[in-house]
């Protein structure tokens, strides 16, 4: 993978029509610092990327390797989110387009998903206007969950998880969405349809239920 270049990020503050001050105010430098970057006078610590990705409304992995997604409608490409994930490190790059990525000295595949299975289940409940997100899962070293993650229409949260590490998150609630859980041995899975959820279990299957004991969509709505 190659690094942002100052022809990336004019392009993309232009697109987003901003100026350079506001880039620099979003970011916490200055809009000199922003002019030399555009002007390939310098360029951004790598530890702003991710602060300069949301800035410029793009993700790092655009921002990195410049090609950027023509299609304006953001809406129809988040939910084509890609995922390419480091076996080695762990490491997780998403992009909307295509793209090649390395990490660690390896060309990364992306990865496919699959519905959700029996041992992969997640329990989704509404609380506080957040989703709450449990599953029982090994985590262990050999064997554990990497990262969920929920992806709307306009938004894109995940939370990397760890070995020994209960798995238990969070996500504010903004609508219909997509799930992604990500497992070391198993790969990426997800859960976006009412049919996914004829593997959740009994307790997410119970409250999404009517009265008739037919699945109500419209409860089904609340939780993804």
């Amino acid at each position: 993978m190659g690094y942002v270049t100052g022809k990336t990020i004019k392009e993309l503050r232009e697109k987003r029509k901003i100026t350079q001050r506001e880039l620099a105010e979003k970011i916490c430098v200055s809009d000199k610092t922003v002019s030399k970057w555009e002007t390939n006078k310098g360029l951004p610590d790598i530890g702003i990327i991710e602060d300069l990705a949301k800035a410029l409304g793009t993700s790092v992995a655009e921002l990195l390797t410049g090609e950027l997604c023509e299609n304006d409608n953001l809406s129809a490409n988040i939910k084509k989110m890609n995922f390419y994930v480091c076996p080695v490190c762990g490491n997780i790059i998403t992009s909307v387009g295509q793209g090649s990525f390395n990490c660690c000295g390896i060309m990364l595949p992306k990865q496919d998903a699959e519905k959700c299975d029996e041992e992969h289940l997640l329990h989704i409940e509404t609380v506080d206007n957040e989703y709450s997100v449990t599953m029982e899962h090994s985590m262990d070293k050999s064997h554990y969950i990497s990262f969920i993650a929920y992806v709307t229409s306009d938004t894109f949260n995940v939370v990397k998880l760890y070995p020994e590490q209960g798995i238990s998150v969070r996500f504010r609630k903004r609508g219909h969405g997509v799930f992604y859980v990500y497992c070391n041995k198993h790969g990426l899975f997800k859960i976006n349809s009412l049919k996914d959820f004829k593997f959740l279990g009994r307790q997410v299957y119970n409250e999404i239920k009517s009265g008739n004991g037919e699945f109500d969509k419209d409860r089904l709505g609340e939780i993804v």
